[in-house]
C-alpha cells in the first residue's frame, strides 16, 4: 500500500490526506489545496477523484479506503496532521456546524484545540444527569483536547460517582476542594457529600455542608437536610432549610429536592407519618425527571425507610420497585433500592423475594457494593438465615456482617440493619461485636430528641435481643419506652403488646387470647413471621391442649411455610400439617418411606434440634414432634440415636440440610 501511495501525484496524496483527516467531498477542502485546484495548477477535483477511485484508493461514497487512510496518517508528520485538523475545525466553526463524533476522534488522536474541548464539555454536560458513564468519557476526552481540569473537576467527579466509581470521584473532588475559591463549588460539595454517604459515613457528608455554609448552600439546601438530620444534627438541618421555603427554581427537579427536605424534617416531628406521602411525591417527581444527581440518599429510599419504620413494608416495596424501574438516582443507586425492597419483602415473610433482591443488588453493576449497601446486604442475609432457622448460614452471614461493620458507621437511615444485627448478636451470644454501634445509635436518636418513628423499631429490636439474652434488666427500659410511646404511635402500641406477651410466655403465665392478639397485631403491621414466632413459642409452652391448638392454628395462619426447608416441602406441609398433627397420619410416602412432614422433622433432627426447637420451627407441639420421631425410628428400623441419624442421612439423600 505504501508503494501504491508513492506512485500517486502530490495533489492526489494531499486530497486523500485531507479526506482521511475528516474533510468531505465536494468540499470545502484545505485552503492550500482548494486554491491550487481553483487556479488550475493541479488537476481538477473531479479528475483527482476519478483517478483515486480508479486506483482503488477511494470508495464511491467519497471515503478513503481504510488501509490507505491508516497508511497516510501513519506516515504524515504529527504537526501537519494537527494543522489540517485545526483547519477542519475552523471549517465547521465557520459553517456553524457541530463537530459531533468527529470531536471525540480528534481528541483521541491528540489534537489540543479549545473549540474541540468546549464541544466535548458541552456534550458531557448534556448527558451528565442521564448517562454518567458517557459523560465521564466525554469529559476525559475534553481534557485530552485541552480543557481546564479544575473547571471540569466537579462535573467529572459527579460522572464518576454516578457511575459508581467512588474512589475515582473522591480523588477528583479532593483535588478541587483543597483550592481557594474552587469553581462549581455547590456541585462539588454535593458530590463529596454523596460519596461520604455511600461510604457509610454520613457524618462526614454533614461536615461537607457545614464547611460550605448557609451563605453558599444555594439549591443544595434540601440535600444538606438529608445529611445533617441523618447524622443527628436536627438544628443544623433546620438552619439550612425552611420547610415553607419555595423550591430553588420552578422545575420538577427542584420541587423533588425541596419535598425530600420537607419529608425528612417531618419524620422528626410530632406527626412523622406526614413525611411518607411527601417523600413519595418527591420520589415520583424524581422518577419523572429521569435524572441522576449526587444525593446522600434518594427520596425513594427515604420513603421506603419511613414506611418500614411505620409498619408498612408493602408500601416500601412498591416505592422501591417503581424507583428501580425508573432508574432513580442512576446506576449507583440501584443496589440500595433493591436491598431496601428485599428488606421490605423479608419483613413480610417473603423470604425468596428478599433473597432474589439481594442477589440482583450484588450484580446490578460492575462495582462492588459500597460500604453502606454492604452492611445492608449483610444484615439482610443475617435476617434471612435467622428467619429460616438455618444456623450454619446464620454463622456465615454473621461473619460477613462483622467485616462490614468495620467499614461503616451508624446513621439514622441505617437503623433497621443495626437492629437486625443486634438481635442476631444476642442469638449468637456475640453482643460485644455490636455494642459500640448500638450505643452510638442511641446517642444519635438522643441528639434528635428520640423521634418516635425512628426510635420505636430499634426499641423493639432491643426487646427481642433482651429476650434472647434472657436479660430482664436490659429489657425493662426498652419495654418502658414502647409503653410510653404507645399513646402516640400505633407501631409502638403493637410492639408493647407483643413484648408483654413474650414476657408472659417465657414466664409461663401466658394468656392465649392476649398472645394471639399480639401475634395478629404484629402481622397487621407487616411482620407475620414475628407474629407466628410468638404464637408458635406460646403453643409450645401452653398447658392446655385447646390453647396449644389455638395458638398453633394462629401461627400457621400467619406463617403458612412454617418450615426452614425447601419451598416445595413448605407448600406440602402447609396443606397437610393440620391433618397430620390431628390424626397422626404420616401422609403420602415416597421411596424414602417418609412422608413430607416426617422429612421436615428429619431434617431438623439432623440439625441437632430438640423436640421443643422442632416444634417451634414448624409450629407443632413438642409432644407431636416426639411422636413423629418415634414413628420415623420404627419405619426406618433404627435401634438407637446414632443408627437413626445414619439412616436419616441415607433416606434424605445428599440434598438434606445437615449441620456438621
Amino acid at each position: 500500500m505504501s508503494r501504491q501511495l508513492k506512485g500517486v501525484s502530490a495533489a492526489l496524496r494531499e486530497l486523500l490526506l485531507a479526506l482521511s483527516v475528516g474533510f468531505a467531498l465536494p468540499g470545502p477542502l484545505p485552503a492550500d489545496l482548494q486554491n491550487r485546484i481553483s487556479n488550475g495548477s493541479v488537476e481538477s477535483l473531479d479528475e483527482l477523484v476519478e483517478r483515486a477511485e480508479a486506483t482503488g484508493l477511494l470508495r464511491p461514497d467519497g471515503t478513503v479506503v481504510g488501509t490507505v487512510r491508516h497508511a497516510l496518517l501513519a506516515v504524515t508528520p504529527v504537526a501537519k496532521k494537527h494543522a489540517l485538523e485545526r483547519e477542519l475545525v475552523s471549517v465547521f466553526a465557520s459553517a456553524g456546524q457541530p463537530l459531533g463524533s468527529l470531536a471525540r476522534e480528534l481528541a483521541r488522536g491528540g489534537l489540543a484545540d479549545p473549540r474541540v474541548a468546549a464541544e466535548l464539555e458541552e456534550a458531557g454536560d448534556g448527558v451528565l444527569e442521564y448517562d454518567p458513564a458517557l459523560a465521564l468519557q466525554l469529559y476525559d476526552e475534553a481534557l485530552l483536547a485541552g480543557a481546564d481540569p479544575v473547571r471540569t473537576a466537579a462535573r467529572r467527579a459527579q460522572a464518576a460517582s454516578g457511575e459508581g466509581d467512588l474512589d475515582g470521584a473522591a480523588r477528583i473532588i479532593d483535588s478541587l476542594l483543597v483550592r481557594t475559591n474552587p469553581p462549581d463549588l455547590g456541585r462539588g460539595a454535593d458530590v463529596a457529600a454523596s460519596v461520604w454517604a455511600q461510604r457509610g459515613m454520613l457524618a462526614r457528608a454533614a461536615d461537607v455542608y457545614r464547611w460550605l455554609g448557609a451563605e453558599r448552600i444555594g439549591s443544595s439546601a434540601p440535600l444538606a437536610v438529608v445529611a445533617l438530620a441523618g447524622s443527628g444534627d436536627r438544628e443544623g438541618a433546620a438552619a439550612f432549610f425552611r420547610p415553607d421555603a419555595p423550591p430553588a427554581s420552578p422545575t420538577l427537579l427542584a420541587a423533588a429536592l425541596a419535598q425530600t427536605g420537607r419529608g425528612v424534617l417531618a419524620s422528626l416531628g410530632d406527626h412523622p407519618q406526614e413525611g411518607i406521602p411527601v417523600l413519595i411525591h418527591a420520589s415520583d417527581m424524581l422518577n419523572s425527571a429521569a435524572v441522576a444527581l449526587p444525593l446522600a440518599d434518594t427520596p425513594a429510599a427515604l420513603a421506603a425507610l419511613l414506611a418500614m419504620h411505620s409498619g408498612e413494608p408493602h408500601l416500601a416495596e412498591t416505592v422501591c420497585r417503581a424507583a428501580a424501574a425508573a432508574n432513580q438516582g442512576g446506576n449507583a443507586a440501584q443496589p440500595r433500592l433493591l436491598l431496601l425492597q428485599g428488606w421490605a419483602s423479608m419483613m413480610q415473610d417473603k423470604l425468596e423475594d428478599a433473597r432474589l433482591a439481594a442477589t440482583e443488588a450484588a450484580k446490578t453493576n460492575h462495582w462492588p457494593l459500597v460500604p453502606r449497601d454492604e452492611i445492608l446486604c449483610a444484615a439482610l442475609e443475617v435476617g434471612l438465615a435467622r428467619r429460616n432457622g438455618d444456623v450454619p448460614e446464620l454463622l456465615r452471614s454473621w461473619e460477613r456482617a462483622r467485616e462490614a461493620m468495620l467499614h461503616t458507621s451508624v446513621d439514622l437511615y441505617g437503623l433497621l440493619p443495626w437492629g437486625e444485627l443486634m438481635i442476631a448478636a444476642a442469638r449468637l451470644r456475640d453482643t460485644r461485636r455490636v455494642a459500640h454501634h448500638i450505643e452510638e445509635a442511641w446517642r444519635l436518636l438522643g441528639r434528635l430528641g428520640e423521634p418516635l418513628l425512628w426510635s420505636v423499631p430499634l426499641h423493639w429490636a432491643a426487646v427481642q435481643a433482651a429476650l434472647l439474652g434472657e436479660s430482664p434488666a436490659e429489657l425493662a427500659p426498652h419495654a418502658a419506652a414502647l409503653a410510653r410511646a404507645s399513646a402516640h404511635n400505633h407501631l409502638a402500641a403493637v410492639f408493647a403488646a407483643a413484648g408483654k406477651a413474650w414476657v408472659s410466655v417465657l414466664a409461663g403465665r401466658l394468656r392465649p387470647a392476649d398472645v394471639e392478639a399480639a401475634a395478629r397485631g404484629l402481622a397487621a403491621v407487616g411482620m407475620p413471621w414475628e407474629g407466628a414466632r410468638l404464637a408458635g413459642h406460646a403453643a409450645a409452652r401452653a398447658d392446655e391442649r385447646r390453647d396449644m391448638m389455638r395458638l398453633l392454628s394462629c401461627a400457621r395462619e400467619l406463617h403458612p411455610q412454617g418450615n426452614p426447608a425447601s419451598a416445595g416441602t413448605r407448600t406440602a406441609a402447609a396443606r397437610g400439617s393440620a391433618a397430620v398433627d390431628a390424626a397422626g397420619s404420616s401422609g403420602q410416602q415416597d421411596a424414602s418411606g417418609l412422608s413430607e412432614r416426617e422429612k421436615e422433622v428429619a431434617r431438623l433432627v439432623l440439625e441437632g434440634k430438640t423436640y421443643r426447637e422442632i416444634g417451634e420451627a414448624i409450629y407443632i407441639s413438642p409432644r407431636t414432634a416426639e411422636h413423629h420421631i418415634a414413628r420415623i425410628r420404627r419405619r426406618l428400623g433404627a435401634e438407637n440415636r446414632s443408627d437413626l441419624l445414619a439412616r436419616l442421612r441415607l433416606a434424605l439423600g445428599p440434598d438434606h440440610h445437615q449441620q456438621e
